[in-house]
């Protein structure tokens, strides 16, 4: 393969997660638990998004019963080993991908071989019953493996992540508020806004003023005049407002209609975020020789935003477009980028340092890991899960409760509690309820009896699912449909993508797809 064409392949892609991201992805080996439907989504995805490596794993044969619901497979394959069909199939979507399988039920594997998950950067489990993911959860936790759920049963679905914890620099949030510092400008800030008159009279400078330069200005008279403090009641807001417009000697200076349309960019509260504050304030901000990159970096900005900034977090350095002169843009843009520069240098020097008093090596981290986490410092993100054993065993009972009663939550929260109970239903009966032909208002019993059982064991006495709900389960028959796989497969593979190429933020709870009215909502439990 020539160096060119990765990335005219992945060219789309490159431009959400650039050259990193796909590095990351290039270099993950994926482990694949049952290739039904489900998984097999989950990995057509991975497979042509350029996934290192992949291994799938699955103990049965193609049935008659499986061409209608896998594209993967088709007449020739009836009899055969269904994970080398399906490894055969993935392998032809793309073939820089190196693709293996191995004939084995992953509930086989998982009892009498844990040592094996841990060649593997992140493992897809789906279909998977409570006490094989119980189990499965736990080896991956002792293996530092990734660990992503994913199952569909009718017309519902899970998926679920399981890391001890997920750290992200590149959090990419939709809406953030670009840092100009228009409520507290460093002095060279307000040195270049102070060489600048806002009562010129040559019309033409007038209206191309930066809008920052206006508002910086502005807002120190304002302080100047309302002993230190910036506008904080809705009066003083409209005030301020009012102040701006005065200042226009002519209707089109789109660089005033701006400055009071970014008002608001004043009026927000100085230094860093409580998000920000808790993350600083964790326990592993503490470093020692053991932890990990992410917060020895954070520790360093710990000590910056306490010493050199002075409570505030390091500057972005990138400013907006403006209506502005060019001369006034550049310069403008100048004072940002040195004063980032400053900012980045002061903590590459303190990460240097704790990794030097941790007994590390202090180059060990690059310089543009560093940049990176400066630029984006203000917006990091720390994603934690529970054991899922222990969400199983002692879940959040008031959240449990409400989500039970909300009618909001109420059909997400029955179909999770209903999951469960088809898996207890099928280790008393060794068949899921509704599976087989007859016998179908016996099953709708035991099932209500199982799930009445679970929600007592849970703490929720008393508490009962609606008829429809559980008839519904039962009518689903543990059947794996195509649609719903391939919603699943979706869900579950972007998930992969965000946890292994470290962008973006991954799901934190259980996340329930609820098919019959096209809901997918997340369960914190």
């Amino acid at each position: 393969m020539t160096m060119a064409e990765p990335k005219t392949k992945y060219d789309r892609q490159l431009r959400i997660w650039g050259d990193q991201g796909q590095a990351a992805l290039e270099k993950a080996s994926i482990c694949l638990l049952n290739c039904g439907p489900t998984g097999s989504e989950t990995l057509k995805n991975l497979v042509l998004g350029g996934i290192g490596s992949i291994t799938v794993i699955d103990g049965s044969k193609v049935e008659l019963g499986d061409l209608g619901n896998n594209f993967m497979v088709d007449d020739s394959s009836i009899g055969q080993s269904k994970a080398k069909c399906v490894c055969a199939f993935l392998q032809e979507l793309n073939d820089a991908v190196k693709a293996k399988f191995i004939e084995e039920f992953p509930e086989t594997l998982i009892a009498s071989n844990p040592s094996f998950f841990s060649q593997f950067t992140l493992v897809v489990a789906t279909q998977l019953m409570e006490d094989s993911m119980i189990k499965l959860d736990r080896i991956c936790r002792e293996a530092n493996v990734m660990l992503v759920f994913a199952r569909s049963y009718g017309l519902t679905g899970l998926v679920r992540i399981s890391v001890k914890e997920h750290t992200v620099i590149e959090s990419k949030p939709d809406h953030f508020l670009e840092d100009l510092r228009l409520n507290n400008p460093w002095p060279e800030l307000r040195r270049f806004a102070d060489s600048i008159d806002l009562n010129v009279t040559d019309p033409i400078a007038h209206k191309h003023t930066p809008y920052v330069v206006i508002l910086v200005k502005m807002a120190e008279e304002w302080t100047k005049n309302h002993s230190g403090s910036l506008p904080s009641t809705r009066e003083e807001k409209k005030e301020f407002k009012d102040l701006l417009k005065a200042k226009m000697i002519a209707m089109d200076e789109d660089n005033y209609k701006e400055a009071i349309e970014a008002s608001f960019k004043v009026f927000g509260s100085k230094g860093i975020s409580s998000e920000l504050q808790q993350i600083i304030n964790d326990s592993c901000a503490e470093v020692d020789s053991n932890s990990s990159d992410f917060w020895v970096m954070v520790a360093a900005l710990k000590e910056f935003i306490s010493n050199e900034g002075g409570g505030e977090a390091p500057l972005e350095g990138t400013i907006p477009d403006m209506t502005s002169s060019t001369e006034l843009y550049v310069n403008l843009q100048t004072i940002y980028q040195a004063k980032a520069e400053a900012d980045f240098l002061v903590i590459e020097k303190h990460v240097r340092n704790i990794l030097k008093k941790i007994g590390r090596n202090p180059d060990s981290i690059k310089k543009s890991t560093v940049k990176s986490f400066c630029k984006n410092a203000r917006k990091i993100k720390i994603c934690r899960y529970r054991l899922i054993e222990d969400e199983y065993n002692n879940p959040f009972l008031p959240q449990l409760q409400k989500y039970l009663t909300d009618e909001d939550y109420s059909i997400a929260m029955g179909f999770y509690i209903l999951l469960r109970a088809v898996d207890r239903f099928a280790a008393n009966y060794n068949s899921f309820p509704g599976q087989f032909d007859g016998g179908m208002d016996e099953d709708i019993s035991r099932l209500k009896t199982t799930a009445v059982g679970l929600l007592s064991d849970l703490g929720c006495n008393g508490s009962t699912l609606t008829e429809d709900l559980i008839n519904e389960m039962c009518r689903f028959g543990a059947a794996e449909l195509h649609a719903v796989a391939a919603f699943i497969g979706g869900i579950a593979s972007q998930e992969v993508i965000k946890l292994i190429t470290k962008q973006f933020v991954p799901m934190s709870a259980t996340y329930i797809f609820n098919g019959i009215d096209h809901k997918s909502q997340l369960l914190t439990l």
